[in-house]
């Protein structure tokens, strides 16, 4: 897997050994939007601390270039657990900034 190419909005997080790049493409944004609510709403949450874990996986799996084969939403949500927060705020930090950027 090619490595996160910042020019193109995409992040990387380190889930389970294997690093894996997310790229808030619009079909991804789209997806997440439909599950979360508005986007400007979740970066607000954000902003003010009260995003949930539960948000931040969804944000997250909408936005994996490639799934791992045999990953499932539910492995994928435990190795974000498991990595902790601070492992994955670069990342939403990242993700967020390209929403609001709009890139």
């Amino acid at each position: 897997m090619a490595p996160a190419n910042p020019v193109r909005g995409e992040a990387a997080i380190r889930i389970g050994g294997v690093m894996l790049v997310l790229r808030p493409s619009f079909a991804a944004l789209v997806a997440a939007e439909q599950e979360l609510g508005p986007l400007f709403a979740l970066v607000e949450r954000a902003a003010d601390h009260r995003l949930t874990l539960g948000e931040l996986v969804a944000l997250f799996w909408h936005c994996l270039r490639e799934v791992p084969d045999g990953m499932t939403r539910e492995a994928f949500g435990e190795g974000v657990a498991a990595a902790g927060l601070a492992n994955a705020t670069p990342t939403l930090r990242a993700l967020l900034g390209q929403i609001l950027a709009g890139q």
